[in-house]
């Protein structure tokens, strides 16, 4: 028997091939694993035919974050090229980042429109944070969105290893997203078309928190045991709407991780709005979060690890062996399972 706090329990050779890399067309047609935990039957159908699933009292809580053109191409003094990857803002004008290439505190990194970066700490994770400028008068964050969206570009994670283009606009962004600050999409619900979205929104209560993922969602579990893994914070914020649908007692559908976390971390800590950092899984299951809707992630991610404090690490492993077995599309423009 596996042990569930133990890391490479996660581990998973996935063929090459069933890594996605462009998003299925039309976005509801991609295909969608269904598990309910209380015959123990799985169910393979689209994801279009989502609502045949959902019991009638099911309530829906979703993400509408928006992703930013989060990476940037620029260049130091010298010449030497540099990429930028936004992470997240640690206040008004202070922002977190990841840059490949050897920057130290104080380097400056040249963008296009006048925009510059200079380094003024280096992490030991790697990452580093930076003040922006434009024509050398320091920006604050939103004032930054705007120029980024004219010189950046579309943060599609690494495992897709293709440049961005101009269809990702769309592709790698929900159709309800409404608050920009993601440099990661919430994967689940890019498979909701507007139509869709309308009619499951029509059929059940529904409402919305923000959860402005960040570059640590793809950051794998290094530690042997996982509950050394030090887990990445990210803003969030618990609307009203979703507070009054959290604290009723009907049963309640997180669609994606994101929203799983935001919702988990809210009924332990009580707080509508700050920075989460809850780490789902087996040794630490949902209290509140009855059915997750979510894509197939990455082996040893804390992502698996959050399917299995629902599924359970027996269940989840079946689970993924089945969706290889049967050529199921991984990770963010992949397939989908609905655990009920």
């Amino acid at each position: 028997m596996t042990d569930p706090l133990q890391t490479s329990s996660y581990h998973f050779e996935l063929p090459g091939e069933l890594i996605a890399t462009h998003p299925a067309q039309p976005r509801d047609h991609a295909r969608l694993l269904v598990y309910d935990r209380k015959d123990d039957t799985i169910t393979h159908a689209y994801f279009h035919e989502l609502e045949r699933f959902l019991p009638k009292e099911m309530t829906l809580l979703f993400n509408d974050t928006k992703v930013i053109k989060a990476r940037l191409f620029g260049k130091k003094e010298s010449g030497g090229k540099i990429e930028l990857l936004i992470n997240r803002p640690l206040d008004a004008q202070r922002i977190n980042v990841y840059i490949r290439g050897k920057v130290k505190v104080a380097t400056i990194v040249y963008f296009d429109e006048g925009v510059s970066a200079e380094v003024i700490k280096v992490h030991e994770d790697g990452s580093r944070d930076v003040n922006f400028f434009k024509d050398g008068a320091m920006l604050r964050f939103e004032e930054l969105l705007p120029l980024i969206d004219m010189i950046g570009h579309i943060p599609l994670p690494p495992y897709i290893q293709r440049e961005d283009g101009q269809e990702d606009e769309a592709d790698y962004q929900t159709v309800f997203a409404k608050y920009e600050g993601a440099v990661a999409a919430p994967t689940a619900s890019l498979h909701f078309s507007d139509e869709l979205f309308e009619r499951v929104c029509a059929a059940h209560e529904h409402a919305f928190v923000t959860l402005h993922v960040g570059a640590g969602t793809f950051k794998p579990v290094e530690s042997e045991i996982i509950t050394d893994h030090p887990m990445h914070s990210e803003y969030y914020d618990v609307s009203e709407e979703a507070e009054t649908l959290i604290a009723n007692e009907r049963p309640l559908l997180c669609v994606g991780t994101t929203s799983t976390r935001t919702v988990e971390y809210y009924v332990r800590t009580k707080k509508p709005s700050g920075e989460a950092n809850l780490f789902l899984h087996p040794g630490n299951l949902p209290q509140r979060v009855d059915a997750l809707l979510t894509n197939f992630h990455l082996p040893q991610s804390t992502l698996l690890m959050l399917v299995a404090s629902f599924a359970g690490l027996e269940n989840t492993q079946r689970l993924y062996a089945e969706a290889i077995r049967e050529k199921y599309r991984f990770y963010s423009y992949g397939d989908a399972m609905l655990i009920l």
